[in-house]
């Protein structure tokens, strides 16, 4: 019998908790889904923030979370959708936009940009 982990989903928004086993090595995502316990998502490919947790206990795997920085996974931020448990893993759901902001905030309103020159000039 393949080797499986306890994934427990503390989901903040419905202020559920839900606990399943999870085959080594498939996605955390998917495996919640084929169980009937659908978790949020988006992409299904570690690019944007819908899926993320922070992990309170256990070992994610997501080196293919491209949607979070290295700080970001090293502050135990990560991506369901692409997440693997390598241990018995327990991870609280985030509020989107909050991620988002983390991850991506520092780019935005960070001076003009070429658009807003060219528009001066007109």
């Amino acid at each position: 019998m393949p080797q499986q982990y306890r994934v427990v989903v503390h989901d903040r928004q419905a202020g559920s908790t839900v606990a399943l086993m999870v085959p080594r090595g498939a996605y955390i995502l998917q495996s919640f889904e084929q169980q009937g316990q659908p978790l949020p998502f988006s992409c299904r490919n570690g690019c944007c923030t819908t899926c993320a947790v922070r992990v309170l206990s256990g070992t994610l795997d997501q080196r293919e979370a491209l949607g979070l920085s290295p700080e970001l996974r090293e502050r135990g931020y990560g991506l369901l959708c692409i997440g693997r448990a390598s241990a018995d893993l327990e991870v609280e759901t985030q509020d989107e936009d909050e991620v988002y902001m983390l991850q991506f905030g520092r780019h935005f309103g960070q001076g003009r940009t070429r658009r807003d020159i060219l528009l001066e000039e007109d």
